[in-house]
């Protein structure tokens, strides 16, 4: 169920998850274990970040000094150009503010800008120096004004509407900028993604899966309850951060055991005790379920859960494609479901709505025809030796 937060979000648009601090220290700190100075003299960006509500400029805004920031700046989107429109939740620090105009608050974004200027003179930079005022359009981040801010800026980091998170990754790779954002797993399968992933240009962050988002109170999608601090919650379990900033576990190869050792002692069912792996029926590839049993020894193409990019190195793996639409058709000796495939398959009481030449993958599973769930087809790369 906490996936279909998900689905409702995107299609009512209404997109407004807030992610935990926790998540965002957690990840941060994966990428700085890795590259100590990586945020030292830079801009950082957050659009689609109203730090009212949001934690990513408060997070920033509390480690400027530490991490040796230059500039922070955010920008949020005004509620009257939200697709979803929900009561709009006025908070004391916008409505007791000179600048607080009640016709703007309503149809222009706002700008929040922390810079090395201790405005207040306690002697550090942290959110009590934080400026802001009223953007001259709404703050929608394909606009002219955030534009230029995305040109200005060195890392782009921020939880991005997920109904516009296709569009969003363009606009960041358009600048050639570095970033950190959060997104549905199911991105990975995006015909405007999986390019990005397959070429090493983006690759998935360090901590995915379930999390918890903080959600404006008037958020009518299902799974909301009551956090003991008496704020609206919800749970996404589909989720994960992407990036083309590096972190230590990006370049550590999986340990895996010989085809023959995962045979005999592997701790899945699915693969102990058989005396080999099954093939694909349309494509010649071995079909391994589970990360942890691909066989270290096997040179051919393996098909995997779309799971293996949490653990993907790109030296020890290539990625060649997926398992469905036209990027599958477009590999080499790559078919569609056979007649017999697709007769079988229903026969044996087979769901779903599969036809002839259907650009997916199918394997029969001692005589039974199994469909396997989102596939990425992927080669062990050769070690080139002096």
């Amino acid at each position: 169920m906490a996936n279909s937060n998900l689905s409702q979000a995107k299609n009512a648009k209404n997109d407004e998850f807030y992610t935990q601090w926790r998540d965002i220290e957690q990840e941060v700190q994966a990428y700085l274990d890795y590259d100590p100075g990586l945020f030292r003299g830079k801009t950082i960006l957050c659009p689609c970040d109203d730090p009212e509500w949001s934690n990513f400029t408060k997070f920033f805004a509390l480690h400027f000094d530490e991490y040796g920031l230059k500039k922070l700046v955010s920008t949020s989107f005004a509620p009257e150009s939200n697709a979803y429109k929900g009561a709009y939740q006025l908070t004391p620090f916008e409505k007791n503010d000179p600048r607080y105009d009640k016709d703007k608050t309503l149809t222009h974004g706002k700008i929040y800008v922390l810079d090395n200027k201790d405005t207040n003179r306690d002697g550090k930079i942290n959110i009590e120096d934080l400026k802001w005022d009223y953007l001259s359009g709404d703050g929608d981040f394909r606009s002219k004004e955030v534009r230029k801010l995305r040109d200005e800026a060195d890392v782009i980091i921020t939880n991005p509407p997920f109904s516009l998170f296709r569009e969003f990754v363009a606009w960041i790779m358009e600048a050639q900028k570095q970033f950190l954002v959060i997104g549905s797993l199911n991105a990975i399968t995006y015909k405007e993604i999986f390019p990005l992933l397959k070429n090493n240009r983006i690759w998935l962050g360090y901590s995915n899966g379930a999390k918890t988002y903080l959600v404006p109170g008037n958020y009518e999608q299902e799974n909301v309850f009551v956090g003991k601090d008496g704020k609206r919650y919800t749970k996404a379990g589909n989720t994960g951060w992407f990036t083309n900033l590096d972190h230590g576990r990006h370049h550590q190869p999986l340990p895996l055991m010989t085809m023959a050792k995962n045979l005999k002692f592997s701790k899945h069912k699915e693969i102990k005790g058989k005396t080999a792996y099954d093939k694909y029926d349309n494509y010649d590839a071995i079909e391994v379920p589970f990360t942890d049993a691909i066989p270290s020894d096997y040179d051919g193409v393996i098909g995997v859960p779309i799971s293996f990019l949490d653990k993907y190195c790109p030296e020890q793996f290539e990625i060649l494609g997926v398992e469905f639409g036209f990027i599958f058709m477009s590999l080499e000796g790559a078919k569609g479901l056979s007649e017999q495939f697709v007769k079988d398959y229903y026969a044996q009481g087979g769901t779903g709505s599969y036809s002839v030449n259907h650009p997916i993958l199918g394997y029969y599973q001692e005589g039974k025809a199994k469909i396997p769930f989102k596939r990425i087809l992927i080669r062990k790369r050769k070690v080139v030796t002096k």
